[in-house]
C-alpha cells in the first residue's frame, strides 16, 4: 500500500520528512503550519545551541564558512538563475551535480524551488504572492509562507522543462537524503580529525554543530531575506510592477542576490549586479564556470533595458 493510500494523519507527516509523496492531502489547499511536517526545521535552530557544549575551533569555523559560501552559490547560480530562469546552459551532468550541492543546502527540491519562483515572478507582490511582506507581512514572507500546507507541493506544472529529468525528480522527492548525508559526512569528519589532528580541537559533534547546524541555518536566514527585505529595504532603479530593492548589503551576503530590483527588471540575466560597481559573486563565479566550459550561454541584460523604464523619484525610500 503507497503512502498515499492509509496511514493517521500524524504517520503520513512524519513519513513527509523522508519522502515528499507521503502527504496529507487534508493539508493541501491550508493556510495554517503543519507542524509536525517542519519539526525538522525547528530542531535544526535549536540544534545551534549546542555550540556552548561542543566549543569552538577555527577549522570548525572555516568549514562553517565554506559550506555557507559554496552551498549559497548552488542555490542563487543554479536553484535561481538556472533551474528558475534558465539564465545560462549546462549539460545534464553539471545540472546534477548542482542540483545536488543546492538540495544539501536543506530549501527542498530543485524542482520545488524553481517552481514556487517562477509562480512569484508572475505574481510577484499581488494577492496571489506566497511571500510577498506587503501583502502577507515581513515575517511570513521571510519563513512562514513556506510552512503552510499549500506551499508544500511541488507546482509541477510550471517545470515541466525539467520534471522530465528522473533524478531531478527523485532529489525532489526524497529531499532529505542529501542534508543526512551532508550531516554523516560532517560527523565523521571532525571525528576523523580529532584522532589524526587532535591539535585542530574538533571533533564529530562540533564539526556537525558548525559545518552543518550553523552554517545551514545562517544560509536560510541569508537566502530568505531576498523575499523579506529585498522587497522592503534599498533603492528602485526600475520602475517594475512589484516593489523589488536593490541593497548593496544583501547583495554581498547573498553573493549578487541583493541586487532584486535589477533582477526583477530582466529575470532572464546571469547577471543580477548589471553594472560594474554592483557586485555580483555568483555571476563572477558562472563566468569561471563559462571559462572551464562547464556552462555555458550565459544570458547578458539587453542595452535597451539597462536604462529602460527608470523608477520615479517617489517610488525611491
Amino acid at each position: 500500500m503507497s503512502a498515499q493510500a492509509g496511514g493517521s494523519p500524524i504517520s503520513k507527516s512524519f513519513g513527509r520528512w523522508f519522502d515528499n509523496e507521503a502527504v496529507d492531502h487534508t493539508l493541501g489547499d491550508t493556510d495554517r503550519v503543519d507542524w509536525l511536517s517542519v519539526v525538522p526545521f525547528v530542531a535544526l535552530h535549536l540544534a545551534c545551541l549546542a555550540v556552548w557544549w561542543v566549543g569552538f575551533s577555527p577549522v570548525a569555523a572555516q568549514v562553517a564558512l565554506l559550506l555557507y559560501l559554496v552551498r549559497m552559490f548552488a542555490i542563487t547560480g543554479f536553484y535561481h538563475r538556472y533551474f528558475a530562469h534558465r539564465a545560462f546552459h549546462a549539460s545534464r551532468a553539471v545540472q546534477f551535480v548542482f542540483a545536488v550541492v543546492g538540495a544539501s543546502a536543506v530549501q527542498r527540491g530543485p524542482l520545488w524551488w524553481a517552481s514556487h519562483h517562477r509562480h512569484h515572478h508572475v505574481h510577484a507582490d499581488d494577492e496571489e504572492d506566497a511571500h510577498s511582506p506587503h501583502r502577507h507581512g515581513f515575517l511570513h514572507a521571510h519563513a512562514l509562507w513556506f510552512l503552510k500546507g499549500k506551499n508544500f507541493a511541488t507546482r509541477h506544472e510550471l517545470v515541466a522543462d525539467f520534471a522530465r529529468y528522473p533524478e531531478l525528480r527523485f532529489l525532489d522527492r526524497f529531499d532529505s537524503v542529501v542534508p543526512l548525508l551532508l550531516a554523516a559526512g560532517l560527523y565523521g569528519l571532525g571525528a576523523w580529525l580529532a584522532v589524526a589532528y587532535p591539535g585542530l580541537g574538533t571533533s564529530g559533534w562540533q564539526m556537525l554543530v558548525w559545518g552543518f547546524c550553523i552554517s545551514t541555518v545562517v544560509l536560510y536566514h541569508a537566502t530568505f531575506t531576498v523575499n523579506s527585505l529585498a522587497h522592503s529595504v534599498g533603492r528602485r532603479r526600475y520602475a517594475t510592477r512589484d516593489r523589488s530593492r536593490n541593497n548593496w548589503w544583501l547583495a554581498i551576503l547573498t553573493l549578487g542576490e541583493g541586487w532584486h530590483n535589477n533582477h526583477h527588471h530582466f529575470p532572464g540575466a546571469a547577471r543580477q549586479g548589471f553594472f560594474w560597481w554592483e557586485i555580483d559573486l555568483t555571476y563572477y563565479g558562472l563566468r569561471l564556470l563559462s571559462v572551464l566550459g562547464l556552462v555555458r550561454d550565459l544570458r547578458q541584460v539587453p542595452e535597451s533595458m539597462l536604462y529602460a523604464r527608470a523608477a520615479l523619484p517617489e517610488e525611491k525610500p
